[in-house]
C-alpha cells in the first residue's frame, strides 16, 4: 500500500467514526427532544429518554465525579453523565486526546468548518507566537476554575445539595433547550465561533475548550503516542504539514503534546514506511489506522457497558417527576 492509499485508508476510518458517533449523537438529541415535548404539550407521542443525552452534562459530572471519590457512592440521579465522564477519561488514559480527535461531536463540527474554510479560502490561517500561546492559556484558565470551584472549594454538603436539587434534576431538559431556545447572544455568539472556525482551523478546540485541556493533560499518561524512526525519515515534513494543530512531528521523536489529537493524519501523509507510527514504548510495530479506530470505538463501548451492566446506567427519576419538572424547567437558575 503506498501513501496516498494509506491516506485514503486512514481517512476513511476516522471520517467513519466521527460522522458514525456524530449521527448517534443527533438521534440521542432528537429522541430525547420527543421525550421532553410529550411531557411538555401532553398530547404529543411518548418516546423513552435515552440517558447517553447526559454526556452533555460535563460540569455536573464533575460534581457527582467528587461526591463518588468522597462518599463511594454514584449518584443515581443522573449516572450516565458520570459513566461517560469515567469513559471518556479511561480512554485518554490508554489512546490519549483519541476522544477530541475521534469521536467529539462539537470537534467534529469544528474540523468539518475548517475544510469547508480551506475550500472557501483556499487555505486555513494560522495564529502564531505569542497570540497562539496566550489563546491556548484560556481553556486551561478555564479548566483552572472549574478544579477551583469544583474540586477545591465545594465541601461535601455542597456537592449532595446540588446533586439532590431540582435544577441538577432538570439540567437535561434546559440543556436541550440551550439548542432549542437560543437567545440572540447564543446566536451571535456561536456565530462568531462557527466564523472563526473556517478561518482557524479547530478554533474551539485549540483555544477555549475546558474538556480538551483537561483530556489533554491526562492524555500525556497513555502509552499510545506518535513516534519518527529517524532512520526512515527523510525530513519532507509532511508530516508537520498534515498536523491539524501545528505540531513539528519532524522534529520529534515522539510527540509528548496535549495539543496531539492523535487523529493519525501525520502517519497518514508520511511518504516513508514506517518512518511515523502510532505505537506504545515496548512494540515496534506500528498500530494500523483501522486497529486504532476500533480501540477507540472498542473502549468507548466497554465503558458504556459497564455502566448499564452495573446499574449505574438510567435515572432513578421517573416519568411523574418528569411530568411535574419539565414545564418548570426555565425557571430553575434563575
Amino acid at each position: 500500500m503506498d501513501w496516498r492509499q494509506r491516506i485514503n485508508a486512514a481517512g476513511f476510518w476516522r471520517a467513519l467514526v466521527q460522522w458514525g458517533f456524530f449521527f448517534w449523537v443527533v438521534v440521542l438529541g432528537i429522541r430525547f427532544g420527543l421525550f421532553v415535548r410529550h411531557f411538555g404539550t401532553g398530547g404529543a407521542p411518548y418516546f423513552e429518554r435515552p440517558p447517553g443525552v447526559e454526556g452533555f452534562l460535563p460540569i455536573g459530572a464533575l460534581v457527582s465525579c467528587k461526591y463518588w471519590f468522597l462518599s463511594g457512592i454514584i449518584h443515581p440521579v443522573h449516572p450516565a453523565a458520570l459513566v461517560i465522564f469515567l469513559t471518556i477519561l479511561a480512554l485518554t488514559l490508554v489512546a490519549g486526546k483519541a476522544f477530541c480527535g475521534w469521536l467529539c461531536p462539537v470537534g467534529t463540527l469544528s474540523e468539518g468548518l475548517g475544510q469547508l474554510g480551506q475550500r472557501i479560502f483556499g487555505r486555513n490561517f494560522q495564529i502564531r507566537g505569542w497570540l497562539d500561546v496566550l489563546l491556548r492559556g484560556l481553556k486551561y484558565a478555564v479548566l483552572l476554575l472549574f478544579v477551583k470551584l469544583i474540586l477545591l472549594d465545594m465541601p461535601a454538603a455542597a456537592l449532595q445539595s446540588f446533586l439532590g436539587s431540582p435544577y441538577w434534576a432538570i439540567s437535561d431538559v434546559r440543556m436541550l433547550h440551550f439548542f432549542t431556545r437560543m437567545s440572540i447572544l447564543t446566536l451571535t455568539v456561536i456565530a462568531v465561533l462557527a466564523g472563526l472556525s473556517l478561518l482557524f482551523r479547530h478554533f474551539w478546540c485549540r483555544y477555549l475548550c475546558p474538556y480538551g485541556a483537561l483530556l489533554g493533560l491526562i492524555g500525556l499518561l497513555s502509552p499510545l503516542r506518535i513516534r519518527r524512526a529517524p532512520d526512515r525519515c527523510t525530513g519532507c515534513q509532511s508530516c508537520s504539514r498534515a498536523c491539524p494543530v501545528h505540531l513539528p512531528v519532524h522534529r520529534k521523536t515522539a510527540i509528548r503534546s496535549p495539543e496531539c489529537l492523535a487523529c493519525l493524519s501525520c502517519v497518514a501523509t508520511c511518504p516513508e514506511t514506517e518512518a511515523l507510527a502510532m505505537t506504545p514504548p515496548f512494540w515496534q510495530k506500528p498500530l494500523p489506522g483501522w486497529a486504532f479506530a476500533a480501540l477507540v470505538t472498542l473502549l468507548f463501548a466497554a465503558g458504556i457497558a459497564t455502566g448499564v451492566a452495573t446499574g449505574h446506567w438510567h435515572s432513578t427519576l421517573t416519568n411523574a417527576d418528569y411530568r411535574q419538572l419539565i414545564p418548570l424547567a426555565d425557571r430553575f437558575g434563575h
